[in-house]
């Protein structure tokens, strides 16, 4: 791979300056110590968030989201999670939220997944703060096979949501990547290219010292994925 200081000149380049580009990345910094002692419900209520915004506009689930804090009961997992049939059925008709089952539902296993992790780690945040960095591409797994409807980019936004240190693999971070010499596939989103993406994050993090998060940043700045598609070594 190229070194990642070739990708931040770039970034800067393309976002009119090194002061520039340090503006954008002020804001975004991992918070592990809040995840620690971020509460169970908050957790499964971004779980939530980021599953309804998946194929809804997002200001339509921020418009409503005080009705969906109502009507999951503040997301109190441990409530949820022995709450009967009936309260489940009642949702799909409640006006307060998006009427989308599946995704109501969706509630109901992460509830009882938040209680799991609760009981075997304390809390939910201390686990997920805990996951080490190198192998997010595990959590990912994890999320996608112990959680409901927490798979592709949905667990890495549920991810970034919450304050943990983690890259997303947005269409402009995978073209970056594919412009460095990362040879993955023409989705990106293949198994194969899971371990590949996680190493090239892992390599950065230890030439640069930068957290995931500004390296995934820095890498989607750095790019014009319009330009760059179906090329694979981009700009």
């Amino acid at each position: 791979m190229i070194s990642f200081d070739a990708i931040r000149q770039r970034a800067e380049q393309r976002k009119g300056g090194a002061a520039a580009l340090q503006a954008l990345l002020e804001k975004h910094r991992p918070d592990h110590n809040r995840l620690r002692t971020m509460p169970d419900d908050r957790i499964l209520a971004d779980m939530t968030r980021r599953i309804f915004y998946s194929g809804f506009v997002q200001k339509v689930i921020d418009a409503k989201w005080p009705g969906f804090e109502a009507a999951f009961s503040g997301f109190e997992a441990a409530m949820l999670n022995i709450a009967p049939d009936d309260y489940w059925h009642d949702l799909t008709s409640d006006e307060r939220i998006i009427r989308n089952g599946a995704k109501i539902m969706s509630v109901r296993a992460n509830a009882a997944f938040i209680r799991e992790l609760a009981r075997e780690h304390g809390s939910a945040g201390v686990f997920l703060a805990d996951w080490p960095r190198e192998n997010q591409i595990g959590l990912l797994d994890l999320l996608g096979k112990r959680g409901s409807r927490l798979g592709g980019m949905t667990g890495q936004y549920f991810l970034r949501g919450i304050g943990r240190d983690s890259f997303v693999s947005t269409i402009d971070v995978l073209a970056c990547l594919r412009s460095a010499g990362v040879p993955l596939s023409s989705s990106g989103m293949a198994k194969k290219d899971q371990p590949l993406i996680q190493q090239a994050f892992n390599d950065w993090a230890e030439e640069t010292g930068l957290s995931f998060i500004l390296l995934s940043r820095i890498s989607a700045y750095s790019i014009d994925a319009a330009h760059t598609h179906g090329n694979s070594h981009g700009q």
